[in-house]
């Protein structure tokens, strides 16, 4: 089972695995190539007050060609930071990825003039292609993630066998599945399959957590099902879809977003940052139950999270949950990105997700290695 299953999908676990493996230092990278442009550069804001969201808006689309509207602003506590103007249309009659999003752009703009310091076509970019592929093997995302699902969880039954193989029947044979003893070893085929089978002993925990944790991502059952463990089925999953729009729209303002920006920066003035739709009309006519905003206290990580509900016509703020307020589950459930890709306590586990990505995408290889070379010294011995 073993054999044939890795036969079957070691090609999908390793472009899986290279891909996770390249995405885990994108902020990083992205960080460091763009930071001219993600700070802005103004003097003195301090003393200034930044333009209104929509006088924003207009300015920018006199600096472009964009025949889609803006979806959403990201908005940064750190005055010394640009805002981040979004571009991004859904086509779901789309089969694969490049003709799903007709635009995936980012504009970084001095919020205080509203100069476009850098615009950057995300959806071209190179570590969003990497992700697509990750995620959905540049399929359609509403399918394609079932597709790299499946591999996945032939993956954890792989794990579970090669665990079984490995089990050493005695302490003299448990000593050489766990280091290598190559000292008076010269054959390339045994050091292939000890770097096989150690290697596979070594990564096989968190190979398993990070399929777990993308599992998450490719079928709903598996975030029910973790939620369930770490609430232990105690505690119903929070719903605030009740929590709506009331005030009448011609309460709805030219300086509503700017209300409600002014009541996010007193909340929460040490945090991250946070985004909001700008409210337009697009092409999946997608529709929200209430006005959220999502606020990321801590850089590079999603797990610290707040989430607030706003009257989208007066501005007036309805709840706000944050993360002292959530129980076990909702907590693990706002980490698992972070463990998905290493994030979660910064760069030491963040090279650690790394390593052991390049280790999983090495398994295919040297797991095809060992069946060659038995499939060739039968042949031989015929």
């Amino acid at each position: 089972m073993h054999l044939w299953l890795g036969l079957f999908i070691g090609i999908l676990i390793l472009i899986i695995s290279l891909t996770g493996a390249l995405y885990v230092f994108k902020d990083e990278i992205e960080n460091y190539n763009r930071k001219e442009f993600i700070y802005h550069q103004e003097q003195d804001v301090e003393n200034k007050e930044v333009l209104p969201i929509r006088s924003l808006e207009k300015l920018i689309d006199n600096q472009v060609n964009e025949k889609f509207p803006l979806h959403w602003v990201e908005i940064p506590l750190d005055k010394k930071k640009s805002y981040k103007f979004y571009w991004y249309e859904h086509n779901t009659h789309a089969w694969n990825y490049f003709d799903e999003f007709p635009v995936y752009k980012l504009a970084y703009v001095n919020p205080y003039n509203g100069q476009i310091l850098k615009i950057y076509d995300e959806k071209n970019g190179f570590f969003n292609i990497v992700k697509m592929i990750h995620w959905s093997f540049l399929l359609k995302m509403d399918w394609g993630k079932y597709v790299v699902g499946i591999p996945v969880l032939i993956y954890i039954i792989m794990l579970i066998s090669g665990i079984v193989l490995w089990w050493p029947k005695n302490k003299s044979a448990r000593k050489q599945r766990i280091w290598f003893r190559w000292k008076n070893i010269k054959n390339w085929k045994r050091k292939n399959y000890d770097l096989h089978n150690i290697f596979g002993f070594y990564t096989s925990i968190f190979g398993l957590l990070f399929a777990i944790t993308g599992l998450f991502y490719s079928y709903l059952l598996v975030g029910q099902i973790i939620y369930a463990i770490f609430t232990l089925g105690s505690d119903p999953a929070p719903n605030f879809s009740n929590i709506t729009t009331q005030a009448p729209i011609e309460m709805r303002t030219y300086q509503t977003l700017d209300k409600i920006n002014a009541k996010v920066n007193n909340l929460y003035p040490n945090a991250e940052s946070f985004s909001f739709d700008l409210g337009h009309p697009h092409i999946d006519n997608h529709e929200h139950p209430n006005f959220q905003i999502y606020v990321k206290h801590l850089p590079g990580v999603y797990y610290k999270n707040s989430l607030l509900i706003f009257d989208e016509n007066s501005g007036e703020l309805l709840k706000n949950y944050d993360p002292e307020d959530k129980n076990l589950g909702e907590k693990v459930i706002a980490a698992n990105y972070d463990i998905h890709v290493g994030s979660i306590a910064g760069l030491p586990t963040k090279i650690l997700a790394f390593v052991v990505s390049l280790l999983i995408a090495s398994m295919p290889v040297t797991g095809f290695l060992i069946w060659k070379g038995r499939k060739n010294r039968k042949v031989k011995s015929i």
